[in-house]
């Protein structure tokens, strides 16, 4: 057994070995332009009023947009979803150029397509600032469902589909 001293703590190994969703958080700047990031840092709080947190980085320019703009869209990824995971986790500035993406009057961000299996708009209800990190609680609108896929998951630094039994 080994322990290691909280100040040297490096939470990353730990995480890596709790397997979670994958997940695309997409919203529009002022401007009009879609901005997005991979997250695997997510999960419901209360059902009424229903309401997910995810965790975005600080600096990043979707959580700046997302905030600015006041809402965002939760795409959880498919099984085939690991090219779009791996693109948003890239910053690639032309990502949404590399992808299919569709959005409407009432979408929070853009909705990826093909990569994901359910979308939910979220408004913004409420952002915590946490070390490194911004909490942003988002309160959800609407849910589309696309389909009946298995989730793309990551897990000890791999990605991996949900088994089919």
């Amino acid at each position: 057994m080994r322990t290691t001293d909280t100040k040297l703590l490096d939470i990353r190994p730990f995480m890596a070995r709790f397997p979670t969703g994958v997940g695309v958080i997409t919203t529009f700047g002022s401007d009009g332009r879609p901005w997005g990031m991979t997250c695997t840092s997510m999960c419901s709080v209360t059902l009424e009023p229903p309401t997910i947190l995810v965790c975005l980085r600080r600096g990043s320019p979707t959580l700046e947009a997302l905030l600015s703009r006041g809402r965002f869209a939760l795409n959880l990824l498919n099984h085939t979803g690991q090219p779009a995971a791996e693109l948003f986790a890239s910053g690639a500035p032309d990502r949404f150029a590399r992808i299919d993406w569709h959005h409407d009057e009432g979408c929070g961000g853009p909705h990826l397509t093909r990569a994901s299996h359910d979308t939910a708009d979220c408004r913004v209800a409420r952002a915590e600032r946490v070390g490194d990190h911004i909490v942003v609680f988002g309160e959800v609108e609407r849910v589309t469902q696309r389909s009946d896929t298995p989730p793309l998951l990551f897990g000890l630094r791999q990605y991996a589909a949900w088994p089919v039994a």
